[in-house]
């Protein structure tokens, strides 16, 4: 078994907001992961959705069948670089202000295709 794999890097997204869906989603199979995430009106959800779909198409290219009932092995959320910007404060302090991204990485385990 190999595994095909799909990546969403520099999402303008925090990674702590996308986390839990991807938490919820592993160990999954393909079909009940869309299923779960479909139901749910958040934002990172949507992102961690189409990063699922991406990796079903990625097996369904290499060759492998019945791609909605291949497991979710692995489904991660890392942080990203920040913009870091100043944002003047009272009494001449300044408070950092992070714009966070996060790289949302999905693998699903297929089978080997010859």
């Amino acid at each position: 078994m190999s595994q095909v794999k799909a990546t969403h890097r520099f999402a303008r997204i925090s990674a702590t907001k996308v986390r839990p869906f991807a938490d919820l989603i592993r160990g999954m199979s393909v079909v009940e992961g869309l299923d779960a995430l479909k139901y749910i009106p958040n934002r990172g959800a949507r992102f961690l959705e189409k990063v699922l779909k991406s990796a079903a198409a990625n097996a369904e290219d290499r060759g492998a069948r019945n791609v909605d009932n291949l497991p979710i092995v692995d489904a991660r959320v890392d942080g990203g670089p920040m913009f870091k910007r100043i944002r003047p404060r009272a009494r001449g302090q300044a408070f950092m202000i992070r714009r966070r991204f996060a790289h949302i990485l999905v693998a699903i385990d297929a089978p080997e295709v010859e």
